[in-house]
């Protein structure tokens, strides 16, 4: 990892510039050692996240209390991620047998696929393509929740302008993804936000909370509750293990749309 490191380190500017406003507004000092040491990490997880589909056991993965996530998986979940740590492998290693429907751009990812499709291992996890258009997507969400199974979606990013929401984020406010929230409240079900720290080499830990929406509350009301649990969870995340962010774009642009 340290030569592509390295390469990216030299020639990756857009990179820098953006973590360097993430440091700045965590609090951090932002060096060259720190600025190689993240770009390290990153590169790590990424290669991490094809490893774990062909040699899971080989990997170490630490559990407060491994029980909780495997009891809520084993039915319809929204399984909410973020672009941190190890979050890229974690469908392969989340233990669960339940199917797992990721929600994202699936054409955005067609050179990481073409590389996991090269592999042929079998997997419970699929894709719902968000280029297949609203109604589609919308249809394949609630069927996948109504058979007790898992989507997952990332909480860090939207796709479109209308699923973007303000919040306060480390003192200033960023945009975060409204659909997974929204989607909890009308279908009644359960959010599981899921962070997987990188600790070693082969060694990654999970932390993770529920979330239930409060349905006595009007949907905007719970939505902002429950997006204040998962913001506030983050931020600790980040104060724990700052070199593990993974949006490498101003988060905190005015007018943001990053495809996830």
């Amino acid at each position: 990892m340290y030569p592509v490191t390295f390469f990216y380190f030299i020639f990756a500017k857009n990179v820098k510039k953006s973590l360097k406003i993430y440091y700045e507004h965590i609090g951090e000092e932002f060096n060259s050692k720190v600025y190689f040491e993240h770009l390290r990490i990153f590169a790590i997880t990424m290669v991490d996240r094809f490893i774990t589909k062909v040699d899971a056991d080989s990997y170490t993965y630490m559990y407060d209390d491994p029980d909780t996530p495997l009891k809520v998986f084993s039915k319809s979940t929204i399984l909410l991620q973020s672009h941190f740590g190890g979050w890229a492998s974690s469908s392969s290693v989340s233990r669960t047998q339940n199917k797992i429907h990721i929600v994202m751009k699936e054409a955005l990812m067609d050179s990481i696929k073409s590389i996991e499709d090269s592999l042929e291992i079998k997997t419970n996890v699929s894709i719902i393509d968000l280029n297949s258009g609203t109604l589609s997507v919308s249809i394949q969400i609630a069927n996948a929740l109504m058979n007790d199974e898992i989507v997952a979606m990332m909480g860090d990013r939207a796709s479109n302008k209308n699923a973007l929401v303000k919040a306060e984020f480390f003192g200033q406010e960023a945009f975060f993804n409204k659909n997974p929230f929204q989607i909890a409240y009308k279908m009644n079900k359960p959010i599981m936000v899921y962070f997987v720290i990188y600790l070693k080499m082969k060694k990654y830990k999970f932390e993770y909370m529920k979330i239930e929406l409060d349905q006595s509350k009007n949907e905007e009301e719970a939505i902002k509750e429950a997006l204040s649990s998962y913001i506030k969870m983050y931020e600790g995340m980040i104060k724990r293990y700052p070199n593990q962010w993974l949006n490498f774009y101003d988060f905190w642009e005015k007018d943001p749309l990053v495809d996830s």
